[in-house]
Parts: C-alpha cells; structure tokens; sequence
C-alpha cells in the first residue's frame, strides 16, 4: 500500500514539475529578457510644459494633471491632453482618481487623427473606467474598439481574431475617487496593464494591420457627462529587448 501511495506521489510530483516547467517556458517565450533604463518623471507637478491640448479643458490642481468636462460645457467628441514626447518599448506607471460617471484612459502608441485639429487620437489605451470589468482593459481608440477585457490574456491573430489564452488578476472593484495606480508595459507586440499592482490585461497583437509599435502617449478626457480626472507622479522608462 505504501509503495502504490508512493508511486502515485512521484507521478503527481513529476507532472506539477513538468507543469511548472511549461508555464516558466511560456513566459520565456512571451516576455524576453530587456534591458530597462531609470524612471524619469514627464510631468513637473506645477504647470503642463511638454503637454499640448485645449488648456480650458486641462489644467494642474493641487500637483496633478486635471482634466475637466461640466454640463455646461460639454465635449462634441473625445479629447486629449499629449505629451511632447513619443513612446515605443517602455513602461510608463502613474496615479489617478476619477470623479463622474465617465471614463478616461492613457493613450499610448497612438497616432493623431489627420485634419481633426482639436487634439484627437487613435490607438491603444489603457482604459479608465468607473465600472470595475473596463478599467485597465485594452481599448483600440478610433479603431478596433475593445481587444481584451479585464481579466484576460488574449493573443490577436494576424487576422485579427481574438482568442482568450488564460485569465489575469481577478476584477477587484476599486474606489476611483480615490488615488489608484496604473501601469503599462509595452514590449514588443505584448501589452500588459496594471491598476493598482494587479494584471487587467495581458494580450500578444499579431495583428498586422492594427498593431502599433510607436507613437504618441496621451490622457483622456471622454465626451459624455460631466467629469473631473487627475494624474499625479507620471514616469516612464524606454526598455530595449535582448535579442
């Protein structure tokens, strides 16, 4: 009896081994080695030098980036405060709060909307968003609209399928009045975003004809009722793979 509980043990031992080893593998695969410069800060915390936008709708308040819809004075159509700089491989991470039914988002990789001339963009954003299962997911701004929603690891095909891989973190309903971290990591074709230091998505574009792998880094302020979105401690790093 002692030897059949034995041999059984090892078998289950040998297959969470190889298990182990399969996930270690798969996350070789899919996120190589990089080499990662320091964090800089891309926002002064006094004034929006290096940002460009309609300054009657952004602002700085009480050290953080401010962004302002009212009733009175609503949006025709999403808008976006644009840093000077541009993004490729790099980590970017912040603090936000969200006050309004409304939602927000960081544009990241993104491209300016040709003759639209009111500081409109599209592309991938990290989504802000006051329901629970759409903060932190992947949302294709001015084109394919979600990609992965809270929770998921997607892969897009060339042909831009999406197929759900796994799952990520668990959907958690955070308190957005209140300050909330958010990060992206942006390698390669692999995109995985983080609100307050759990995974939301994490998705491999293989699309040839959407993915984006340059561009602008930018923060939303959405069309709709009104709303209030601040950011405070912006720093971003380039990484570089290892190849």
């Amino acid at each position: 009896m002692f030897k059949v509980m034995l041999n059984w043990s090892s078998k289950q031992l040998v297959v969470s081994t190889l298990c182990t080893l399969v996930v270690i593998y798969s996350f070789a695969v899919f996120a190589p080695p990089v080499d990662a410069q320091e964090f800089r800060s891309i926002f002064n915390g006094k004034d929006l030098s290096g940002w460009s936008g309609d300054m009657t709708r952004w602002s700085v308040k009480d050290g953080a980036i401010t962004g302002t819809t009212t009733k009175e004075r609503p949006l025709p159509h999403n808008q976006f405060l644009i840093w000077d700089g541009t993004v490729a491989d790099f980590e970017f991470k912040a603090e936000f709060r969200l006050i309004g039914e409304n939602n927000s988002g960081v544009q990241y990789r993104s491209q300016a909307i040709e003759g639209s001339g009111d500081f409109r963009i599209k592309g991938y954003q990290a989504d802000i968003h006051a329901k629970s299962s759409y903060t932190g997911m992947l949302y294709d701004e001015g084109g394919r609209g979600i990609v992965a929603q809270r929770g998921q690891r997607v892969v897009v095909t060339d042909k831009g399928e999406i197929k759900v891989v796994a799952k990520t973190d668990p959907i958690v309903q955070e308190d957005l009045t209140k300050w909330t971290s958010i990060e992206i990591r942006a390698v390669g074709n692999r995109l995985v975003h983080s609100i307050n230091g759990k995974v939301t998505v994490d998705i491999t574009d293989q699309d040839t004809k959407n993915q984006e792998f340059k561009g602008l880094l930018a923060l939303q302020i959405h069309q709709g009722k009104p709303m209030v979105i601040q950011f405070r401690n912006l720093k971003i790093r380039n990484v570089v793979s290892k190849k």
